[in-house]
């Protein structure tokens, strides 16, 4: 019956936004898994996309159109879709392997699609034109005419965070982007990105659940002087004092004029971070929008001293955690008592008894058996299944502490039996990926996408591959997914820089048995000079502590370079936690840290 109903509301939902398209004489409408600050997660009111389809992932792209409607997610989230979407409803279609420009052209040449231009870039909007789609930029979204009782959006307050943690004063952080702009010519930058505002400015909010922003836009002029658009009402004495004289504050509905006050001069907006909004209000008033990247992408990505610092001090508390979370799991979960969902909770407790654990820094990923292959599967009262002995149980997870943003996964074998061969041979696979990556040097200069396939090489091997990136850069008590680097094959090419930090999670997914993920932070540092060598070179340092699942490593498998590397990293986190905890969670620590000899 509760699924029926689900269907139900679902169906009625689609069925009342096709008929304000109707009303709005539109063919069809974009949906997009995205609000006005086109960031990764978004509050429960901007929540259109799960609303409409009933698709929680954090990326996704919904077209209806009059008669068909289709829902399009990534490699990430094609299984979680299909789950969770009426197919009786969407037809779920591949992001990259069959784009909505490519649907557009075969399903609605010339069609009228309205979108909502605060939620969509202007290149992503232009390669759906290409397609032959007529896009008709809409005053108000259509999805909010119909979503009758939506959530209000976060009013909270916006808090100061400290230059000791940054590691640099807001005034620098002006000055030297705004040094940028007069080098271009640029009267002014957009700040579209909360992230970027909330590094510029060092301030931190409680918007999101997960990520410490607080959902605000601005504009950075070349004498370094910030407008920034918040209700006056969440700003306090301590806010407007640490801001100081050169950042004024505007209500986010003084945007507009301020954009037309920019008139006739050159406006830099990031094309990959910007609403095409802005981009169309500054043309209309006669002002030149170009396209620059966002001028506090780059140096936040690459960490100061005191944000390294604090990385490795924040990983440190959160592996304490995530240490006796494991001896707990080890001990409970051979007597199949455990939930996904009890798992998860059990862990995020072991956090919170750190007085510094503000929140988890994305929802645990907490998957059992066949749930484990679902790549950013989330447990809830609807999809909790039991851990059960004798299978494979990955557990991806993370925290934000004032100090450092933490992504951790594992896979667990819960026993009490030896686990299946070939599971093992490829969980092993996975490891030699993650370990080569680790130990990689390699050129100042090299991009992500140029390491990736470091990290693929025993999989490909055997004929195996995952469909995810390797890597993704990591916030300072900011996003868990931070641009503009990447380990990706379809990362941007940006030169790793020291200071960055990424995480390293090879893995491989057996549909309906089994997932296998294993997951490092590396900060990026200069490598030492050897001799002879021609140019600088860099490398990585790992921050995550915490042990693989010994009882799913082959030594065998394993080179003797490679089992001595899994032995001097077990050693070195025995060596770092074991101090801090109590002598029974010490003892088993030591057991799953010993040589494989």
């Amino acid at each position: 019956m509760t699924n029926q109903k689900h269907i139900g509301r679902h169906a009625d939902r689609l069925a009342a936004l096709r008929a304000e398209c109707l009303r709005l004489g539109l063919h069809g409408v974009l949906v997009p898994r995205a609000d006005a600050f086109l960031g990764e997660y978004v509050p429960p009111a901007n929540e259109r996309l799960a609303w409409l389809t009933g698709f929680t992932g954090s990326a996704g792209l919904a077209l209806v159109l009059r008669d068909r409607a289709f829902l399009f997610v990534d490699g990430r989230y094609t299984t979680q879709a299909a789950a969770e979407a009426d197919p009786a409803l969407w037809q779920i279609r591949h992001l990259t392997d069959q784009p909505p420009a490519e649907v557009l052209q075969a399903e609605a040449p010339g069609a009228r699609i309205g979108h909502d231009p605060w939620l969509h870039t202007e290149p992503a909007l232009a390669r759906l034109t290409a397609a032959g789609a007529t896009l008709v930029p809409l005053e108000a979204n259509p999805v909010d005419a119909v979503w009758t009782d939506r959530p209000g959006l976060p009013d909270g307050p916006a808090r100061p965070h400290s230059a000791a943690l940054a590691g640099r004063d807001a005034a620098l952080k002006r000055e030297e982007a705004a040094a940028q702009l007069r080098a271009a010519g640029e009267a002014a930058a957009v700040l579209a990105d909360p992230h970027s505002v909330a590094w510029l400015l060092n301030i931190r909010g409680g918007d999101l659940a997960h990520t410490p922003l607080v959902l605000a836009q601005a504009l950075l002029r070349d004498d370094a002087t910030v407008e920034l658009f918040l209700d006056p009402a969440r700003a306090d004495a301590a806010l407007h004092e640490h801001l100081g004289n050169a950042v004024a504050l505007r209500p986010p509905a003084g945007l507009g004029a301020a954009l037309d006050a920019l008139a006739p001069r050159k406006v830099r907006c990031d094309p990959d971070a910007t609403p095409s909004w802005i981009a169309r209000r500054l043309r209309a008033a006669g002002a030149e929008p170009t396209a620059g990247e966002d001028p506090c992408r780059l140096p936040r990505a690459c960490k100061t001293e005191a944000e390294q610092q604090g990385a490795r001090a924040a990983q440190h508390r959160d592996a304490l955690a995530l240490v006796r979370f494991l001896a707990w799991f080890a001990a409970a979960a051979p007597g199949g008592a455990l939930t996904e969902v009890s798992a998860a909770a059990r862990l995020r407790a072991f956090r919170a008894e750190d007085p510094a654990f503000v929140a988890e820094s994305f929802p645990a990923i907490s998957g059992a058996g066949e749930h484990g292959a679902i790549v950013h599967y989330r447990a809830t009262e609807a999809t909790d299944r039991p851990i059960r002995p004798d299978e494979a149980y990955l557990i991806d997870s993370g925290a934000q502490y004032p100090d450092g943003t933490t992504d951790v996964t594992r896979t667990l074998w819960t026993g009490p039996g030896t686990p299946p061969e070939e599971l093992a041979a490829r969980y092993t696979r996975v490891l030699q990926g993650h370990l080569a990556l680790s130990a990689t040097r390699f050129p100042d200069g090299v991009a992500g996408p140029h390491l990736d396939a470091i990290a693929r090489r025993a999989l490909w091997a055997a004929g195996l591959d995952y469909d995810h990136g390797t890597g993704h850069g990591i916030g300072s008590f900011l996003s868990v997914h931070e641009g503009p680097a990447g380990i990706s094959r379809a990362a941007r090419p940006v030169p790793l820089r020291p200071g960055m930090i990424l995480s390293n999670e090879p893995g491989f997914y057996l549909p309906g048995a089994y997932g296998i993920r294993i997951e490092n932070l590396l900060l990026v540092r200069p490598a030492p000079r050897q001799p002879g060598q021609q140019k600088p070179f860099l490398e990585f340092e790992t921050l995550t502590l915490a042990p693989y699942e010994r009882r799913l490593v082959l030594p065998a498998m394993l080179s003797p370079a490679e089992r001595a590397q899994v032995d001097a990293y077990h050693a070195r986190v025995l060596a770092e936690l074991a101090p801090a905890l109590d002598a029974p969670t010490r003892a088993w620590l030591a057991a799953a840290c010993a040589p494989l000899g």
